[in-house]
């Protein structure tokens, strides 16, 4: 017999009987009549050609059949009633795993106060950070495997959400002992630079940076391509290359890479970054409270001033 073909509520009506021993019993725990607990049998026990319980006084004992039947029907119902229950969220308890799409831009600094936000507010979750390959590789926040991701630009395809979280902006930078470094850049200087550029997914560079430099009319010389920003730095720390790298990741990994701001007139490219999320998950309590937690890491970025230079201030 075919699953398909079967009432799922006569199943409903036969664990009844069977954890109460007694038609009427059953009927009153099913706040149906007995008759009706009565034609339900009767069409089960068609269905599956067995009687299934037979009378004994005022109650019922079942068939083996109905002995073998009950210990995983009885399994069976608890785990529908248990994923259709409508339980109350609670982020001290939750043991789901959560995964975030970003680029390694200065999202990357932020990562241990995210960390920190969800050891204390959601402590047996645990954590997933993909880049943006995998990331559009998977189909985009559309996928099931991504509950969010730190974007730009927005995806505006139907049943997206966005939330904007801070403004990147993006600093020439170059190894502190460039020749051009601690000095103001003259026009002549900016056009024969040899740039590093950042390619974080295929067709996807650092949006916006060609367009300053047009407006200065200058084409960048592109020495070489990589696919992240740290990369990129270093590259720069030992080349006499430079790149453009977000003003966050440089406070936080100048010291380490050697790097410094070019001043002077090198253009600043600001990029507005969003949380966005698709409409699976826009009503579920888990991923909106995670969410939450991604604004407070992410919405914080804050670019100190006299860390790196006249560029960052």
């Amino acid at each position: 017999m075919s699953l398909s073909r079967l009432d799922l509520n006569l199943l409903l009506t036969l664990d009844a009987v069977l954890s109460e021993r007694s038609v009427a019993r059953a009927a009153e725990r099913l706040n149906v009549t007995p008759s009706a607990v009565s034609n339900a049998l009767a069409r089960l026990r068609h269905e599956l050609g067995d009687p299934l319980v037979v009378r004994n006084g005022r109650g019922v004992v079942p068939t083996p059949r109905a002995l073998t039947l009950a210990p995983t029907l009885r399994r069976a119902l608890q785990s529908l009633e248990q994923a259709v229950r409508d339980e109350t969220f609670d982020p001290a308890t939750t043991t789901r795993r959560f995964t975030l799409a970003m680029a390694d831009a200065g999202q990357v600094s932020q990562l241990p106060r995210l960390g920190r936000l969800m050891a204390a507010e959601m402590p047996c979750a645990s954590l997933r950070v993909v880049g943006i390959d995998t990331f559009l590789a998977w189909g985009g926040a559309q996928s099931i495997e991504v509950d969010a991701a730190i974007a730009n630009p927005l995806d505006d395809s139907p049943g997206m959400h966005a939330s904007f979280l801070y403004v990147e902006r993006g600093v020439l930078v170059a190894r502190r002992d460039h020749a051009l470094a601690n000095k103001d850049l003259a026009m002549a200087e900016l056009r024969h630079l040899q740039h590093v550029d950042v390619e974080v997914a295929p067709g996807r560079g650092y949006s916006g940076l060609d367009d300053s430099y047009a407006h200065l009319g200058i084409d960048r010389v592109i020495a070489m391509v990589v696919p992240s920003f740290m990369a990129a730095a270093a590259v720069v720390a030992d080349t006499d290359l430079v790149a453009t790298l977000p003003v966050s990741l440089v406070q936080v990994f100048s010291a380490q890479f050697g790097l410094i701001a070019l001043e002077g007139i090198a253009p600043t490219q600001c990029t507005p970054l969003h949380l966005i999320w698709h409409e699976r998950t826009h009503f579920d309590p888990a991923a909106s409270a995670f969410r939450a937690i991604v604004h407070r890491a992410f919405g914080a970025v804050t670019l100190a001033p006299g860390r790196i230079s006249r560029q960052a201030q």
